[in-house]
């Protein structure tokens, strides 16, 4: 027994798996690699204290990030001058794999103890593997470093980070 209209959404399902299988290949051939060499070769140039991370969780969940490792060297004798000014680990740029092979760019700010944790990211868009190219990861960092500088120096009018 042939039943038409099944065959059909089987032959779409076939094709979404498919799909999914060649955008995690792109990510694993291609894609990770330029997020990689792009984000260090960023931190290699600049270097205000970050670094880069490649981040594996479960079997279908992968991620490169940049995240603030440190204060800046040439700050260290100025943020030493008050010596209750203290680095605050948790600002990251990342670039996750999605369990449908797309690319989720968000970010992190940093943590401050004893602070609820709400409004502690921004979604900075999802991309397909092909997509992500030099000039997207620039752009990207480029965001992120301006929500930093928002968020270290905030207006008047927010009381973020206190």
């Amino acid at each position: 027994m042939k039943i038409e209209h099944l065959e059909e959404r089987v032959n779409d399902y076939r094709n979404s798996i498919k799909t999914v299988v060649d955008k995690r290949m792109l990510w694993k051939n291609k894609t990770k690699d330029i997020l990689l060499k792009t984000l260090q070769g960023i931190v290699q140039q600049y270097d205000i204290g970050w670094k880069v991370q490649e981040l594996s969780w479960i079997h279908n969940n992968e991620a490169i990030n940049i995240t603030f490792d440190s204060f800046p060297q040439e700050l260290i004798d100025c943020t030493n001058l008050i010596p209750a000014y203290q680095f605050l680990p948790g600002g990251a740029l990342i670039f996750s794999q999605s369990y449908n092979g797309d690319i989720y760019v968000f970010m992190l700010f940093p943590e401050i103890e004893n602070k609820p944790q709400e409004n502690n990211m921004i979604e900075l868009g999802v991309y397909t593997p092909e997509s992500i190219t030099q000039k997207l990861i620039v752009e990207k960092v480029d965001e992120f470093l301006k929500e930093i500088i928002k968020w270290e120096v905030p207006s008047l009018k927010n009381k973020v980070g206190y």
